[in-house]
């Protein structure tokens, strides 16, 4: 034997010897490990269902220990509206000990793994239906590496799939991919993945068919775990493009270049995040209409007054709402709601602590853009801690409310442009007869907002400005005490009635 050989023996003995005493120790230590992360599994579920009418739990079945692989077996139980009811979900999952698995192995990936893990959704009754329309397919399945420090990356993949919903109605799905890393005990999660279509399509005889269709779909998240137990950071969420059907005469919207953005971080005991939305192009019945966005912020939100709040909400007007929903259903009144005095104290100590955080809620913008002009609206919200959540209502807002500022800007070309495309869309095709109603629609509007002194024009634009602190109104340059604001709005929106 040569001495290329001997130390290429001594390396394949030294994997061996490693792979058996590793995949023993990973085998003993396995059930220990996987209940661990089931209990914090369910704490997570439960964090990430508060505020919804759903439970649901994570149990480990059954485990079948080996030498070098070990299969284990669980179950998803939900409840609740979110789930439709009562779901129940079983997996297979067969683990590959390490710190060497055969299938990285083969696929030249050296480093040590504590475990490999290979999981897919079980056929049962409840799950058949699914089996049937991903034509025999597991519909969902996955690959982990579990490190010995318990990180974790893999996917998760869905298969596509074709479901009728009943005889009118269907789904259709291409499938979807998403990739999964997180650190050890769980403090950092990423997850990027991409759809390729989607498309729902709905019919009944006493409506019209209607029909959505979603392309290219982006999502992307990078997550921290916070203080109270939460994940913070930021989720983008892309579309390529949606289209809906809809409605009588068949009109078609269309979506591109959608675009989702929210990002949320801790600040001490406080929470600040964002929200933004915009659409990048807007057609309908294949007339461009423009561009939109929506973009939201908000500030100095104390954690734990609106976990408190979530928890309230959960446990009393859950429950009333859906009893509410069912009695209107039955055609009885509603029953009132109760809330015992511990009940009420916690409420009025949670809304204390969100309000003692004087948050501000902003959005920054709501804005339609159009080929002939922008129209755009803006309102920011600073509250603050009242004396007493008993003072009469006037003076309870003057307290509630530390600031406030709104910004309205109406350009009259493009309510005009809104106008067409509401002519063409009721079935209107002469040219110049929409353009002089379009017009003569915006005109009148514009006009009506001039008459009651709530707006003022500025060149091509319809603008109103109101800023409100300490007790103090500035409406369009107009300076006045709240109650004189409150008169003043009154008998303008009176003469406007009568004008109208």
């Amino acid at each position: 034997m040569n001495k290329s050989a001997g130390v290429l023996l001594g390396i394949v003995v030294a994997v061996g010897a490693i792979s058996v005493g590793g995949a023993w120790y990973t085998g003993t230590k396995l059930e220990g490990v996987l209940q661990q992360q089931i209990v914090e599994s369910n704490k997570e579920l439960q964090a990430a269902l508060l505020g919804y009418d759903a439970t649901a739990t994570l149990e480990l079945v059954s485990l079948d220990r080996g030498l070098f692989s070990s299969t284990a077996h669980y179950r998803l139980k939900g409840q609740g509206e979110v789930f439709h009811g009562d779901l129940e979900l079983l997996v297979t999952d067969r683990m590959e000990h390490g710190p060497l698995p055969f299938s990285r192995l083969v696929r030249l990936k050296w480093l040590p793994v504590m475990v490999a893990s290979h999981y897919e959704l079980e056929n049962t009754s409840q799950t058949d239906k699914w089996f049937a329309a991903t034509k025999g397919a597991v519909p969902f399945k996955g690959d982990v590496n579990i490190g010995y420090d318990l990180s974790a990356e893999g996917n998760l993949e869905f298969a596509p799939m074709e479901l009728a919903l009943d005889q009118e109605s269907s789904l259709k799905f291409s499938g979807m991919k998403l990739n999964i890393a997180v650190s050890d005990n769980r403090q950092k999660a990423k997850v990027d993945g991409y759809m390729d279509s989607l498309s729902l399509a709905l019919s009944a005889p006493d409506r019209a068919p209607g029909k959505l269709e979603i392309n290219g779909l982006t999502l992307a998240s990078n997550l921290s775990k916070s203080s109270f137990g939460y994940y913070l950071g930021q989720n983008t969420l892309e579309l390529a493009g949606t289209k809906a059907t809809f409605g009588d005469k068949q009109s078609v919207l269309t979506l591109k270049n959608f675009e989702q953005k929210t990002s949320t971080e801790e600040s001490g005991s406080n929470v600040n995040g964002r929200a933004d939305y915009r659409v990048g192009e807007i057609t309908f019945d294949g007339k461009a209409v423009g561009s939109a966005e929506m973009l939201w912020s908000m500030k100095n939100l104390d954690s734990q007054g609106m976990l408190e709040l979530m928890q309230v909400y959960q446990t009393v007007l859950q429950p009333y709402q859906k009893a509410a929903t069912e009695a209107a259903a039955q055609g009885e009144s509603a029953p009132e709601l109760q809330m015992s005095d511990s009940e009420q104290v916690k409420v009025r100590e949670a809304v204390n602590k969100v309000l003692a955080a004087r948050p501000q809620i902003a959005l920054e913008s709501l804005a339609l853009k159009t080929g002939s002009g922008e129209s755009r609206f803006s309102l920011s919200l600073d509250l603050a801690k009242p004396q007493n959540l008993e003072l009469p209502p006037a003076e309870l807002g003057k307290q509630l409310i530390s600031q406030l500022d709104a910004k309205l800007l109406l350009s009259k070309p493009m309510l005009a442009d809104v106008a067409a495309m509401q002519a063409q869309a009721e079935g209107l095709t002469d040219v110049k007869l929409i353009a002089e109603q379009s017009a003569a629609t915006a005109e009148m509007l514009s006009a009506m907002a001039l008459a009651t002194q709530l707006a003022k024009l500025e060149g091509n634009n319809v603008v109103s400005n109101l800023h409100y602190a300490n007790n103090e109104v500035n409406f369009n340059g107009q300076k006045m005490t709240v109650e004189q604001f409150v008169g003043f709005v009154m008998s303008k929106l009176g003469g406007a009635g009568a004008m109208q």
